[in-house]
């Protein structure tokens, strides 16, 4: 005896409901894809020669410096150190298209406005209190810079895009007293200097503009250090370098 088998009505809904969220299930897929692609915001700017944006900063920054032979053998100054310090700044962004992966960055005008300072230790005979004998050592300075640097660019992904970058900076300070005759209760710095930079930051394209977060490290080259050998402030240190942490926002159209 044969038994033929049926489908019931609803194993054949079944079937059917399955198809139909399947072909729905494509299409979204396919109408998400193409609102993806319709979504890509600003999507020539990638094609400009020349762009322009402004950058705001927050600085960490430090003394990075060598002792003179003459530190070991003063007798009032027993340690120098550099603190650390917070600034901040803000500038204009140039960048100029060189081709789909490569850009160059220049950042004029750079403001930056840092309040570096040294620890001493004091050394005082004739007293036990130790408070007296640390000494905060405040260096504050106003930086015209021009930092110059070549741009590496992901592919981008979406409105995302990573890149990394470096280059070299041109600094002077404003505020600079190198040549100011009265010194004695202060490090005089000069008012050039030389750096290199290197960091990584990350592109968010919006509908107007492009949204930059970054962060770098710009480290001096060059000693900023107007030793002064009659002053025991300065006499115990060498060379004096600039070290920097530097994170941007940057906004570009």
């Amino acid at each position: 005896m044969y038994v033929v088998k049926q489908v019931t009505p609803c194993k054949k809904w079944g079937l059917w409901r399955s198809l139909f969220f399947c072909i729905i299930l494509t299409g979204l897929g396919i109408d998400g894809m193409a609102q993806l692609r319709n979504s890509i915001n600003m999507p020539d700017n990638d094609d400009k020669w020349y762009h322009i944006g402004i950058v705001i900063m927050g600085t960490s920054n430090r003394f990075q410096f060598n002792q003179h032979p003459r530190f070991l053998q003063h007798d009032s100054i027993l340690v120098s150190n550099p603190n650390n310090s917070f600034g901040f700044g803000i500038g204009g962004m140039h960048t100029f298209r060189i081709n789909h992966r490569f850009e160059a960055r220049v950042v004029f005008p750079q403001l930056l406005f840092v309040n570096k300072s040294i620890n001493y230790h004091l050394k005082y005979p004739n007293t036990s209190n130790d408070e007296t004998s640390i000494m905060n050592q405040q260096v504050e300075s106003i930086l015209l810079g021009v930092p110059i640097q070549l741009k590496l660019k992901s592919d981008r992904i979406g409105n995302f895009r990573v890149y990394m970058m470096g280059g070299v900076k041109f600094e002077t300070d404003l505020t600079s007293k190198a040549s100011s005759k009265n010194a004695e209760n202060f490090v005089k710095l000069k008012k050039a200097d030389l750096g290199i930079e290197a960091g990584i930051g990350f592109n968010f394209y919006n509908k107007m503009f492009i949204f930059s977060p970054e962060i770098k490290i710009s480290n001096g080259i060059s000693n900023v250090h107007s030793r002064d050998p009659d002053l025991k402030f300065s006499n115990v240190i060498d060379r004096i370098q600039s070290r920097q942490i530097i994170f941007s926002l940057i906004f570009e159209g």
